[in-house]
């Protein structure tokens, strides 16, 4: 191999590793640029975020308030219910029995009065009727 071969090989190598280099260079450039701007769509995330959670927050909050009004609702409903229930059961243990009896001796005297009045008018129709002279 004579000299000028050699250096056209070690300029040819030279060149290849530069190119190699700039390539590098340029894909870390890149590479650098996206970073930024994923750590700025990061920051103004988090930035944005603050607020919401603020806002979620106090929506919990209110919701929870809503909430242990409901449940008070919900006892008061539970507790005239049961008053209700008791009312019915004292109703119908105390006037209910001497109201199915005074029904029932009024049904019967109704019924009585009826054959009665039936039985009366039966013997009026079967009497003959006198004329006047």
């Amino acid at each position: 191999m004579s000299p000028e071969w050699i250096t056209a090989l070690v300029v040819a190598a030279v060149v290849v590793v530069l190119a190699v280099v700039v390539v590098l260079v340029i894909v870390l450039v890149k590479l650098g640029r996206t970073l930024d701007e994923a750590t700025k769509a990061i920051r103004k995330a988090h930035q944005n975020s603050e607020p919401l959670f603020v806002e979620a927050n106090t929506t919990l909050t209110h919701v929870n308030t809503q909430l242990e009004r409901v449940d008070g609702i919900t006892a008061n409903a539970r507790a005239v219910s049961g008053n209700v229930s008791a009312l019915t059961s004292l109703f119908t243990a105390t006037l209910g029995g001497p109201l199915v009896k005074a029904a029932a001796l009024s049904y019967g005297i109704s019924k009585a009065v009826r054959a009665r009045r039936a039985k009366a008018a039966a013997i009026q129709t079967r009497r003959p009727k006198r004329g006047r002279r």
